[in-house]
């Protein structure tokens, strides 16, 4: 019997969840979590074989979560289990220490799959994830940024307007905007917002805390 801990911050996709597989002898639901702090310590106090995590919750979202988990040692597997799928959900989750990442659309005996093979620490993605990451392996590999395009996009993160980024690094807003171009281009994106959120989500630019 594989033991789960549900973890959502909607009370009715978690009674959904819990009676689902309540219903099957191979599943044991040992509780539930409404966000990610309360993952945390659920998951070090219950010990489950399976944690079934969400990621957009209030509080502490499901990447926190995972990561922290894996941090303190809690053993069990996490299988991402969300209705989004866009790169910047789903390369965090995954490299927070996730061994699967499933749609909520998933019909029922492809999540207990999911959930069975996850258990036995088989890495499990549903088909529009798994396409999604081949296209992003089979990109070329993207060139890094330069220090002065870093400086440039860590400005206009905190909400620089383009000659105020030119004065606080002494050259021209013209060069600003030319390294901003450059910038667009290594990220594979056209506009300030999706430069700041990619830059984000893959490292480049860190919260300040």
């Amino acid at each position: 019997m594989i033991s789960l801990l549900i973890v959502d911050d909607h009370p009715v996709v978690r009674d959904g969840l819990r009676g689902m597989f309540s219903a099957d002898p191979r599943f044991e639901v040992l509780g539930e979590a409404g966000d990610g702090a309360e993952a945390i310590a659920a998951g070090e106090r219950l010990r489950p074989d399976v944690i079934l995590m969400d990621l957009r919750m209030p509080r502490t979202d499901g990447v926190t979560a995972i990561r922290e988990l894996a941090k303190r040692g809690v053993p069990a597997r996490v299988l991402v289990l969300t209705t989004y799928d866009t790169d910047s959900d789903v390369l965090p989750a995954i490299e927070a220490g996730a061994t699967g990442y499933l749609l909520k659309d998933a019909p029922r005996e492809e999540l207990f799959r999911a959930v069975e093979a996850a258990a036995q620490g088989q890495a499990v993605l549903s088909p529009a994830v798994a396409t999604r990451l081949m296209g992003q392996i089979r990109q070329p590999a993207s060139e890094p940024l330069s220090q002065r395009e870093l400086e440039v996009l860590q400005l206009i993160a905190q909400g620089s307007t383009n000659r105020e980024a030119a004065r606080q690094l002494f050259i021209s807003e013209a060069t600003v905007k030319t390294h901003l171009l450059h910038v667009y281009a290594k990220l594979g994106v056209s506009d300030r917002a999706a430069a700041v959120a990619t830059a984000f989500s893959r490292g480049y630019l860190t919260p300040r805390r």
